[in-house]
């Protein structure tokens, strides 16, 4: 077993060297930004691979310890590091920069800063907004981070530092975590799919002229404003297996009924169908908002062009609704991850045979009915950790391709 002191310079060497061949690579067009490049790198790589790991310890590499840990413990190594080397890029073009850096930081005659040494007078501003983030954003979020590392129940002060067990249990086939994965992907795809697609087309329709549009756009947009557990009560009454609107329809037609919330086939469906409801005023609401800027002009001139209404609707108005489409998924995206809970609690409570039971549904019965505060924080933490990936993976590929104006 290597010592952990060994790991400790050995991880913090090799990363500086690698920091400082990516940043040096970087600056490589000029003496300056070839040297900060390399210094800079040097240290991010070092200090990096420090990240995570001086907070823990490094618990993962101790004798006891699996390799599930050491695996772990080496990815937190290498992912704080490369954090840091690429804040590092972003310094360097400060440093780079022809005005110098320092007058950037004092706040010293730069057009658009305010003057004086320090720039207290923009602090002063930024305190009530900072002291706010400070104590309801980054204090919790940061305890989140501790929370997860312990073994804590809710209902007691008594904990107990358990290194990353409440991450690596996420790996036991008997937590059923990659189900929960597999549902909440599902129910989050079809969420925002089907969600954009309705409402999209019924913004559509509704957009065009007809007697007493402002009342009918009102109706279609009011279940936006009500709550998720809400919407999960409508469609209680409307699926419920034994007195449900739809079964008692099917029996009136001679049919069987449907276990609209106790087959793992079909529940998802129910889930997706309400979650859609409840978000489709939303949708609505921007894709009218958005078709009221569709230059009327674009539309007479590919109608004299000879295009049909299909292809002025696929050639014109959507490309031009691409900056309100892509606002609608990341909103869309963020409330089928987290807001979906109270219906999920209502109609089915994760079930049946976990096939609802999305990762904010488990985060939340696992810390709040389970009393395991531990593990529920190590849960949101990949929860949060997969929202943050996805929205980054939006931006960077169906962002680029999103064109604002005319």
């Amino acid at each position: 077993m290597i010592p952990v002191e060994m790991i400790q310079l050995l991880s913090a060497a090799i990363l500086a060297l690698i920091g400082a061949a990516l940043l040096g690579f970087l600056g490589r067009r000029s003496v300056n930004g070839l040297r900060n490049g390399v210094v800079v790198g040097a240290l991010a790589g070092a200090i990096g691979s420090q990240l995570f790991m001086l907070p823990l310890n490094y618990c993962m590499f101790e004798a006891e310890r699996g390799q599930t840990d050491m695996l772990a413990g080496i990815g937190l190594i290498v992912l704080g590091a490369l954090a840091l080397i690429w804040g590092g890029a972003f310094l360097l073009r400060f440093l780079d920069r022809d005005t110098d850096w320092r007058t950037l930081i004092m706040g010293a005659s730069t057009p658009g800063l305010f003057r004086g040494q320090w720039g207290i007078m923009p602090w002063l501003l930024l305190a009530p907004s900072l002291v706010i983030l400070t104590l309801f954003l980054y204090y919790p979020a940061i305890d989140n981070l501790r929370l997860s590392t312990l073994l804590a129940r809710l209902g007691t002060d008594r904990t107990a530092f358990v290194c990353l067990d409440n991450f690596t249990k996420l790996f036991d086939p008997r937590q059923n975590y990659g189900q929960t994965m597999y549902a909440t992907f599902f129910i989050a795809f079809f969420v925002v799919f089907i969600g954009l697609a309705l409402g999209l087309f019924i913004a559509y329709m509704a957009y065009q002229p007809v007697k007493g549009a402002n009342i009918y756009r009102t109706l279609l947009i009011w279940p936006y404003a009500i709550s998720p557990v809400a919407a999960g009560i409508i469609f209680n009454i409307i699926f419920n297996e034994s007195s449900g609107i739809m079964n008692q329809i099917i029996r009136a037609g001679g049919g069987t009924p449907v276990e609209w919330l106790q087959n793992s086939s079909i529940a998802p469906w129910t889930i997706i169908a309400a979650s859609v409801w409840k978000s489709l005023g939303f949708n609505i609401l921007f894709y009218i908002a958005g078709l009221q800027n569709v230059p009327d002009d674009l539309q007479e001139a590919a109608a004299i062009d000879g295009a049909n209404t299909v292809q002025r609707f696929f050639q014109i108005i959507l490309p031009l609704l691409g900056p309100i489409t892509f606002f609608l998924v990341i909103t869309n995206v963020t409330y089928a991850f987290f807001d979906t809970y109270g219906t999920i609690d209502f109609l089915t409570r994760g079930g049946p045979a976990g096939a609802t039971s999305t990762m904010i549904y488990r985060v939340i019965n696992d810390g709040i009915s389970k009393r395991d505060l531990g593990l529920a924080a190590a849960q949101s933490l990949v929860l949060f950790v997969i929202v943050i990936g996805i929205t980054i993976v939006q931006f960077r590929t169906s962002g680029r391709r999103v064109t604002y104006g005319a």
